[in-house]
């Protein structure tokens, strides 16, 4: 008669490694099962596919730190190995300047959780040993919290670059529009250019309508392509891939919006007539970007509606602004009744920043 015994992956496990792929995250079994068992296993799970080998303890043996480094590309499953091997497989890993991330429950596996990047002992069947070697503890021991993980921390990361994004891009607007109008009053003293922004307009701009929408962002949900990308370089700085781009031709377009809005109002009316045009259409104008840089993808879609905290910051900053606008606070302020029509401009002005990064998406997108 025959018996047949099986230890079977959890359900969850294959839909995790599938995800990890598509992540460009590159799963690898180390096992001490026989390298039959192992075969079936990592087939099964999408873990070995076409033109990827499987290798055995004995044959690691018998095969050099270097040949190893050179050829560890191949292999996808290690069957029958010991201790000493899981080091040889980590070290070799990183030699190709990959980061590392290593699992294990047993003293034996100590050594290797040390060894990589991130080291993960498992919090339910791992002993103190690995835990102390570790950098994190998977208290579930299920390998798809580890995927879910890793989308969270790539989560954390988009939101920090889209702070940075935001922030940086305003502050850039709110000086280039005090420098251009400082460099046209020098120029051309007969137009009567002044500074389009007092101090308490910048410190109003800062705290309101930069800080209530830039902690909403920060609690933007995960977006549903990220694990749909590629992982960042090792050495890939905080700016690459274009970001810094962005900031710059982004705060470029916030400060010549206020400009040309400071020109309308100088040309109809006075200074302060103008600096007021300009107070709604910078203050007006972060807002809005706050729902450009929320999203990588359009704002014309059904997720402009997943973040009620940036709706809400929106919202307050919105009436805060408008109070300080038709209230007596207008004169602390040093801020003017407008014509309606000149009040639409400088809205419609500072609506605009939307279209146009909408265009400069779609662009990126081609």
């Amino acid at each position: 008669g025959f018996v047949g015994m099986i230890a079977p992956a959890r359900p969850e496990a294959k839909e995790a490694i599938r995800v990890a792929k598509n992540a460009g995250v590159r799963t690898i079994m180390i096992t001490g099962d026989h390298k039959t068992t192992a075969t079936a296993i990592a087939k099964d799970l999408g873990i070995l596919n076409e033109g990827q080998e499987v290798i055995s303890g004995e044959e690691l043996s018998q095969m050099s730190q270097e040949e190893l480094e050179k050829n560890v590309e191949k292999y996808s499953v290690y069957a029958r190995v010991a201790p000493e091997h899981k080091v040889n497989i980590v070290k070799a890993w990183k030699s190709k300047n990959k980061i590392v991330a290593m699992t294990g429950d047993g003293v034996n596996d100590a050594p290797a959780l040390k060894t990589a990047d991130i080291g993960c002992a498992m919090g339910i069947t791992g002993t103190d040993v690995a835990k102390n070697a570790a950098t994190m503890i998977l208290t579930d021991d299920n390998f798809a919290t580890i995927i879910q993980s890793i989308k969270q921390g790539r989560g954390i990361f988009d939101n920090i670059q889209k702070d940075v994004q935001f922030l940086l891009s305003s502050n850039i607007g709110e000086v280039l529009a005090i420098f251009l109008a400082s460099i046209i009053a020098l120029i051309n003293p007969p137009w009567g250019f002044g500074v389009p922004l007092l101090p308490i307009h910048l410190l109003w701009i800062n705290l309101i309508t930069d800080a209530l929408p830039a902690f909403a962002i920060g609690l933007e949900p995960v977006e549903d392509d990220i694990m749909d990308r590629k992982p960042r370089e090792k050495d890939e700085g905080f700016f690459a891939n274009g970001l810094m781009v962005k900031v710059i031709w982004q705060g470029v377009m916030v400060g010549l919006l206020t400009l040309v809005s400071y020109s309308i109002g100088q040309y109809f009316s006075n200074h302060e007539y103008a600096m007021t045009m300009a107070f709604i259409t910078m203050s007006g104008a972060e807002l809005c970007h706050a729902f450009n840089v929320k999203s990588h993808h359009s704002v014309f879609n059904k997720q402009v509606f997943n973040n009620k905290y940036l709706w809400g910051a929106t919202a307050l900053g919105l009436a805060l602004q408008l109070a300080i606008i038709f209230t007596p606070l207008s004169h602390l302020f040093s801020l003017v009744p407008l014509d309606p029509s000149h009040f639409a401009i400088a809205a419609l002005l500072a609506f605009s920043v939307i279209p146009i990064v909408e265009i400069s998406k779609r662009f990126n997108k081609r």
